[in-house]
């Protein structure tokens, strides 16, 4: 056999045999089985994207289902709002728990709960082809009143709990947002959401799903007009809006999650990495500061978020229950990544850096598999080896 006949048989016989070793590497890896309660309100598509990566985790770790030991389903195994097949007739279901399931089953035959997105669906979203210059009337999403009950039998029986990115801003209503903050959190929201913008001209090419309704907000509180051309971040609260623009307001327009030494070892965590999301301002009263978000401001952009209460260039991304230390809130979108579910089932497949991501620290695929992935690692197996040591 010639010689670059040989090295191409050799190099597909690699191509093939490493993806078969990486799944038996998987395969046999120790399943552990925990309950979990997975709510996502948020799934305008059949992608599921604002869970999909939380359950990527679960398959790649061998978390499994506690009755049937299989892998949790990203496509059936989640409360909320359940897309149905063919997609263009646009039907759906509500898939909800009552009362009376919390108290007999969900919170006694399960471990943990996770809020991944419980903003919802809008008509907007749903009907494509609709004007998106405005909000729209509300479909289904907010957190209710069974969801605040999930919360504290789940908390009381001394459970993990996790809560996401708009657990308390519309259309959640003010009684509800109030006691999960304050009494199952401890936490205080400052009525702040921000997100970053590659491009703040709404004119720009790729740029068609900018949030336009916020050029309308920005008129309206100026009275002049969105001449905003560059990258930067928007922060809106009520009918108040502020926009930080690179150059003039910001020396890097993209926020960063820093996370201290000590939570760094904990949970394998970086120093810092870029954030693209949607993330929301909160108070962490007594809770931990796991990591914290923070924005490169100049002086101009100092001066401008010192002129609101409960805004600076540094606050909370996760904070944790300071007592049993199994309540955690991260204020970030941060499980709103799509992510091929295949790939969970390589074992040691997040080494390949160079395919995966780029060493680029504006790299927005980083936080998946640099910050996201080792933090949920972290926190569920800690708890887990908790409950198996009893």
């Amino acid at each position: 056999m010639k010689k670059p006949l040989l090295i191409i048989v050799i190099i597909l016989v690699v191509i093939l045999i490493l993806p078969a070793i990486s799944f038996l590497g998987w395969a046999f890896q120790t399943k552990k089985p925990l309950g979990i309660i997975l709510v996502d309100k948020t799934v305008p598509t059949l992608e599921r994207e604002k869970h999909k990566s939380f359950n990527w985790v679960l398959i790649n770790d061998r978390f499994v289902k506690k009755e049937k030991k299989s892998s949790y389903s990203f496509r059936k195994d989640y409360f909320g709002f359940v897309p149905t097949r063919p997609l263009k007739e646009k039907l759906w279901r509500q898939q909800d728990y009552r009362l009376k399931d919390i108290l007999s089953d969900l919170s006694v035959n399960n471990d943990a709960v996770y809020f991944t997105d419980t903003y919802g669906v809008f008509f907007n979203d749903w009907y494509q082809g609709i004007n998106k210059s405005r909000k729209s009337r509300k479909l289904y999403g907010g957190m209710n009143s069974n969801d605040n009950v999930l919360i504290k039998t789940m908390k009381d029986s001394n459970k993990l709990v996790i809560l996401e990115y708009n657990s308390f801003d519309y259309p959640t209503d003010e009684y509800t947002s109030y006691r999960i903050q304050e009494d199952r959190l401890g936490i205080k929201w400052t009525g702040w959401t921000g997100k970053y913008f590659s491009s703040l001209d709404t004119a720009a090419k790729g740029n068609e799903n900018f949030p336009i309704w916020m050029t309308g907000m920005y008129r309206k509180q100026y009275k002049q007009p969105w001449t905003f051309k560059k990258a930067g971040i928007v922060i809106l609260r009520d009918k108040a809006i502020l926009v930080l623009e690179e150059g003039t307001d910001l020396k890097n327009p993209m926020p960063v999650i820093v996370t201290d030494s000590a939570w760094q070892a904990k949970y394998k965590l970086p120093e810092s990495i870029p954030f693209d999301h949607w993330f929301d301002i909160i108070d962490p009263m007594s809770n931990n500061v796991v990591s914290k978000f923070r924005i490169e401001t100049t002086a101009l952009g100092d001066s401008m978020l010192a002129r609101y209460d409960g805004l600076s260039n540094e606050f909370p991304a996760v904070v944790q229950e300071p007592s049993a230390r199994r309540t955690y809130y991260f204020s970030g979108d941060f499980t709103n990544t799509d992510i091929p579910v295949w790939t969970s089932r390589l074992k040691g497949i997040d080494k390949l850096k160079g395919i995966l991501y780029s060493k680029k620290p504006d790299d927005t695929r980083r936080f998946f598999w640099i910050y996201y992935k080792p933090l949920i690692e972290g926190i569920f197996n800690d708890y887990y080896t908790t409950l198996s040591s009893k």
